[in-house]
């Protein structure tokens, strides 16, 4: 029995759509004009063709972790993998969850393992995922492995979710001092100065200069905003090409207390996510390949690319990491420690752990440093457009007394 996603009109001419299961299209069809459906479209899910055009942006981190997890409980208490998948297709809140669901198990139910039914929705589930999924399937613990991997996506989310909070309040802060030094220039000055423009004395350069800017801004401000949106899409687009984005991911990486935010945040995942695919029994070239795909910066994936070179060639994996140069060294001494003691799982583990750790000094110190930056650069921008307003009034006086 097959899956057909359909798209069909009800007894009020409402367009209703959603997933059904039948031997083929004809039966489906039959189906809903059974529940007094008009179907207008049905469509076999979960063929590797469709998968790639219709599922590209895949299911949310966060519901692929509860996903995972019910899927551990169900498999766990005994249930068979078609009835576990049936129970969350019924449970899923969101149609294109559903819709997927559906599809990988109509790529079982027609013979496939399920990491190869999971390896048709590629937008949805992660190499390492499926990866995990392969090994939990040929050591005969799937449901085992899932419990891990749930526990994984959980704690690479709250690592994500740490690291955007905590760059939210500093963007925040900025975005709200641009817009109100640009309302200052733009609407507030030129009405004080304009008293001092109709004196026709002569103005302080500080306040000349103010006026200059807010003149400017009144009347560039179309063009400037085209511009950052234009520079911001060529930006992007310019990014695709690899060079580039290499060397740009270089410069990042070159930054102060920034560039070891990124880093840190790139290592952590590497450890995290190596420790928990050669736990599942994942060959070691196959879990640097994984680990390469989830990296967020360029620099670290061709450093872990090198790596896999080199532990092709017999070179250990510590070593092959120290030559690249761009993984921290007490991450490289654990994992020679662990490969000298045949405990390497234990040491990758560890490893993410202290990455982890050092990854939260490094966002408090980023922190600790940014927001008092901040203040000194908006108390300075304030202080100029206050001296330019106060400048003529002082010289003014003066010319009275």
């Amino acid at each position: 029995m097959a899956a057909f996603r359909y798209e069909a009109l009800d007894a009020t001419g409402a367009l209703v759509s959603g997933v059904l299961h039948a031997d083929n299209a004809r039966q489906a069809r039959t189906q809903l004009r059974a529940q007094g459906l008009l179907p207008s479209v049905v469509d076999a899910v979960g063929t590797r063709e469709r998968a790639s055009q219709r599922w590209s942006r895949g299911i949310g981190a966060a519901e692929l972790s509860l996903l995972t997890r019910q899927l551990a409980t169900l498999l766990a208490s005994g249930l068979t993998m078609e009835q576990s998948l049936t129970a969350l297709v019924d449970e899923a809140s969101q149609p294109f969850t559903r819709e997927v669901l559906s599809g990988v198990k109509a790529e079982i139910t027609s013979g496939l393992s399920l990491a190869g039914a999971l390896g048709s929705y590629p937008g949805s589930f992660p190499d390492f995922y499926i990866a995990l999924v392969r090994g939990g399937e040929e050591s005969g613990a799937l449901p085992t492995m899932l419990q891990h991997l749930a526990e994984y996506l959980d704690s690479r989310q709250a690592l994500k979710q740490k690291t955007t909070l905590a760059l939210l309040y500093p963007a925040l802060v900025t975005v709200v001092a641009i817009t109100i030094v640009t309302g200052l220039l733009v609407y507030v000055v030129p009405q004080v100065v304009q008293v001092f423009q109709q004196s026709r004395q002569s103005l302080p350069f500080l306040t000349r200069a103010l006026i200059a800017l807010s003149d400017f801004l009144r009347a560039a401000w179309p063009y400037l905003l085209a511009g950052f949106v234009g520079a911001g899409i060529a930006a992007r687009y310019a990014l695709r090409r690899e060079p580039l984005r290499l060397r740009w991911h270089a410069w990042l990486l070159r930054l102060p207390i920034l560039g070891a935010l990124i880093r840190g945040v790139n290592t952590s995942r590497y450890a995290s996510t190596l420790a928990i695919l050669v736990t599942g029994g994942v060959p070691l070239l196959s879990a640097l390949d994984s680990c390469a795909r989830v990296m967020s910066n360029k620099v670290i994936a061709n450093a872990i690319g090198q790596t896999m070179v080199r532990v092709r060639e017999g070179v250990s994996l510590a070593r092959a990491m120290g030559e690249t140069r761009e993984f921290p060294r007490l991450l490289v001494h654990l994992v020679a420690s662990g490969e000298v003691s045949g405990k390497l799982e234990q040491m990758l583990e560890r490893a993410a752990q202290l990455e982890l750790q050092t990854l939260e000094r490094r966002l408090a110190v980023f922190l600790t440093v940014l927001e008092p930056v901040m203040i000194l650069v908006m108390g300075g921008i304030v202080l100029m457009i206050v001296l330019a307003i106060l400048l003529p009034i002082i010289e003014i006086n003066q010319l009275v007394h």
